[in-house]
């Protein structure tokens, strides 16, 4: 029982120390088409409802998959209908209820292969970052996916997108829903801790975010979307889309561009700051 406790106090713990938001309800949304919003305030989860199934991207920690299960019963679907379960990269907050939903769900689990192993053992054990961000209940992956395999089911299709950095196997989910291209990015993201420079154990980490900026400036973009709710200022565009004959928010190619812009920059500060010393 010991290991079982420690799991549980180590959890408890971990999730104690993360935003509100990260486990604030949201109402459950419609983005377009058969692409839904299952997340919190701020994590996102993506619902694709199809008629042999459903995808959801993103099983975020395993407390917030009673949230995730009732977002998607509150729009009218079954959970266990889950068919599919992806991820946007190997950290706790977009992964750790995976294991939980799997065992609820009988969900398969696809995962970019460079992250595949981290999932499966638990994340990272060693990392400039705190425990709660890359240590999980591990989980089995049923096919570990390579850059631009596609997942489909039920006449829909998502492409594994392989955007690194953040972590080796980030991946930005890419669709189109009613004729229109949807990105789901991943994480552009450059986090409190990182080495860009003389990085022992991940010595492509900078070419990797650069690989990764060349891809997303590249993209065409209708529907901006992301592993955050903030990446893509989510509680706005919501309040914005509940009004009767507007124009859909999401629907946002400007927005999504400065967003890729901003983090661009970020990157390429910290990166000369690194250089410098």
């Amino acid at each position: 029982m010991k290991p079982l406790i420690f799991s549980l106090l180590f959890t408890s713990v971990a999730f104690a120390e993360q935003p509100s938001a990260w486990m604030e309800p949201f109402p459950p949304h419609k983005i377009a088409g058969n692409l839904y919003y299952v997340g919190s305030k701020d994590l996102a989860s993506y619902l694709i409802a199809t008629p042999e199934g459903h995808i959801l991207i993103n099983s975020s920690f395993e407390e917030s998959v009673p949230l995730i299960r009732d977002s998607i019963e509150k729009l009218g679907f079954k959970f266990t209908d889950v068919k599919i379960l992806l991820i946007s990269h190997a950290h706790s907050d977009h992964c750790a209820g995976s294991a939980t939903i799997i065992q609820q769900t009988k969900a398969q689990y696809f995962v970019m292969e460079q992250d595949a192993d981290a999932v499966e053992s638990g994340g990272a054990k060693k990392s400039r970052l705190k425990a709660d961000y890359t240590q999980f209940t591990p989980a089995k992956v049923d096919r570990r996916l390579k850059d631009g395999d596609e997942v489909k089911l039920g006449g829909s299709t998502l492409i594994a997108n392989l955007t690194p950095g953040h972590t080796r196997g980030c991946t930005t989910w890419t669709m189109k829903v009613d004729g229109l291209n949807a990105v789901i990015i991943g994480s552009p993201n450059v986090n409190p801790g990182y080495i860009l420079v003389g990085n022992n154990d991940y010595p492509a980490i900078a070419t990797d975010y650069e690989h990764t900026f060349r891809f997303l400036k590249a993209q065409p973009v209708d529907l901006f979307l992301g592993a955050h709710g903030g990446y893509y200022d989510m509680n706005a565009k919501h309040a914005r889309f509940l009004i009767a004959g507007g124009t859909n928010p999401f629907i946002d190619p400007e927005g999504y561009h400065r967003y890729v812009a901003d983090r661009e920059k970020a990157f390429l500060t910290e990166l000369a700051k690194q250089q410098a010393k």
